[in-house]
């Protein structure tokens, strides 16, 4: 047991799928999981262990933001002995070419977040996806037909922006969308040498203001876990 997971030791597996919604974790390890314990239930922050094709799979929310998702990060890897973590969020594109319910690998993450000025004094630290994960992860997705984006992402600190158009400049440098942890994921992942991928469903577009149901969030990301699942 740690601070904010309830687990016994040798509850959780080695690979965890963390949406950032507790709920979504719910709905995944009652979709695609056989022989589903729930080993946590503490803050709300619901944690699942199962099997998927016959290999053990834990599936944990981490909780919207940086912050909030690093707890989790390190708790599970430190505490319980994760080696592969996969975030499997929603994010909002950047781009006109990037569409609601598209799938985008995120090979490195910019930040609006502080998190690493205090280690990286003066410097910008550029936190990166495991290649394994997203090289396996990019192929399987080619196997089934499942069309990808692979790119920079940005994880944000605000949810919403006084500036309603600053997203524009990180699209003119390429960035292909938003979302709130993977920065903070692949840098905790680095310190501890363990991979890590985040694997993000495009729910709303800030070019188009096209968006997704708070439901079809929570519940209708299939291919995403698909992929999540079977790189584990």
């Amino acid at each position: 047991m740690s601070v904010h997971i309830e687990a016994k030791k040798g509850e959780i597996a080695e690979t965890v799928l963390m949406p950032g919604d507790p709920l979504r974790a719910k709905w995944i390890a009652e979709t695609f999981l056989e022989e589903v314990i729930c080993y946590n239930k503490v803050r709300g922050m619901l944690g699942f262990t199962g099997y998927y094709k016959g290999k053990k799979v834990s599936v944990q929310g981490s909780g919207m933001g940086i912050p909030s998702a690093m707890i989790y990060y390190h708790e599970l890897i430190n505490e319980y002995g994760a080696k592969n973590i996969i975030r499997v969020g929603s994010a909002g594109s950047y781009q006109k070419n990037i569409k609601v319910r598209d799938i985008v690998l995120a090979m490195a993450a910019s930040t609006t977040s502080g998190i690493n000025n205090s280690r990286f004094i003066n410097s910008d630290y550029s936190p990166t996806a495991d290649f394994d994960l997203l090289l396996r992860a990019s192929l399987y997705a080619h196997k089934k037909g499942i069309q990808i984006k692979a790119g920079n992402v940005l994880s944000a600190d605000e949810f919403y922006e006084d500036d309603r158009d600053a997203y524009k400049l990180w699209a003119k440098y390429g960035v292909l969308c938003v979302e709130m942890e993977a920065a903070g994921l692949y840098t905790i992942a680095a310190k501890h040498n363990v991979k890590a991928l985040a694997i993000l469903t495009i729910s709303d577009s800030l070019v188009t203001g096209e968006h997704s149901t708070t439901i079809e969030r929570e519940s209708s990301f299939n291919e995403m876990v698909e992929i999540a699942l079977n790189i584990a």
